[in-house]
């Protein structure tokens, strides 16, 4: 089965230039010159994204916490140049990895087969954690207690996610909040409490086990 790629930048020769090469190298190349192109075009369910942090009316790091909403994929940015603070603003906001313009076809070619191959790594294992009677099903993004589903908003699966893939190992409030809303998000810390409270909720009403421990002072863990 051929693997899906989606490039998003404003220069068309670039958009030619790798949708040719890319073709050649049997991938499905789809191409966006802009941010709204970029999100019809996420219907495709890319199994990669190249974007390109200069374009305009929205930059790519505005662009790629929008995509994240919607997509898990690898994104992996084209810069022209790539600082410091250029790599926390990318990752923090859900970027994968980056490469610097100009560059050569070989190296793109060997970091996007990288991605895939951890992708298909990912996907084929630890898609499904199984917790007495509880099951999380990452892929479907679905949560059962004895086959019965569990009704979770985005944030709290994502909670979810994060502590249950990391059994015992214990993360405090600000810690939860960065990797879930970025660096730059528009909050406090404090909605991670509230969320917690809503899983541990619903959690019980089906089951009379504590999944998520507070270590008071710290943080939360998940049991193992």
């Amino acid at each position: 089965m051929k693997h899906k790629i989606l490039i998003i930048d404003d220069e068309e020769m670039i958009l030619e230039m790798l949708k040719k090469c890319l073709e050649a190298e049997d991938f499905l190349v789809y191409t966006a010159n802009s941010a709204k192109k970029a999100l019809e075009q996420l219907s495709i369910a890319p199994d990669i994204i190249l974007l390109d942090i200069n374009m305009p009316e929205i930059n790519g790091f505005e662009l790629c916490q929008a995509i994240r909403d919607h997509i898990t994929c690898p994104i992996l940015f084209l810069t022209a140049r790539v600082t410091e603070q250029d790599a926390i603003n990318g990752f923090s906001v859900g970027g994968d990895d980056y490469i610097t313009k100009p560059f050569h076809m070989d190296e793109l070619l060997a970091r996007i087969s990288a991605h895939i191959r951890r992708e298909k790594r990912k996907n084929t294992t630890a898609n499904i954690k199984f917790d007495n009677e509880l099951m999380i099903d990452y892929n479907g993004r679905m949560v059962f207690f004895q086959d019965h589903p569990l009704d979770f908003s985005n944030k709290e699966f994502e909670i979810i996610r994060l502590l249950s893939q990391n059994a015992g190992m214990v993360f405090d409030r600000e810690t939860i909040y960065e990797k879930l809303w970025g660096y730059d998000g528009n909050g406090d810390s404090i909605v991670i409490k509230e969320h917690i409270r809503k899983i541990r909720n619903k959690l019980t009403n089906y089951t009379n086990k504590n999944y998520i421990e507070t270590v008071w002072g710290v943080g939360y863990k998940w049991i193992k």
